[in-house]
């Protein structure tokens, strides 16, 4: 797996409030999901009712309210194929 640098925290209130930091990017957001380029990784959101109501990129922060349902982060791929990773 690709070696992340920095830091990224999660504040997740009553499945209804969620604070990202080590953001660098929102790269996608609806009502039903959002995916968010933290420093750790890519951040997979899943729920209801879904708002960004807070985005600050000079301070790395994100801030979303509604139904949050699954909070998953998905691994960087390592370049390469199957054998590369295999002979390591």
């Amino acid at each position: 797996m690709a070696e992340q640098a920095g830091n990224s925290d999660l504040i997740l209130e009553n499945r209804e409030k969620l604070t990202v930091t080590g953001v660098r990017r929102v790269l996608q957001c609806n009502a039903e999901s959002a995916a968010i380029e933290t420093a750790r990784g890519v951040l997979q959101l899943t729920g209801a009712q879904l708002n960004v109501t807070s985005l600050d990129l000079d301070s790395g922060e994100v801030k979303l309210t509604g139904r949050i349902d699954t909070v998953e982060y998905t691994a960087a791929r390592t370049p390469g194929g199957f054998l590369s990773r295999l002979l390591r």
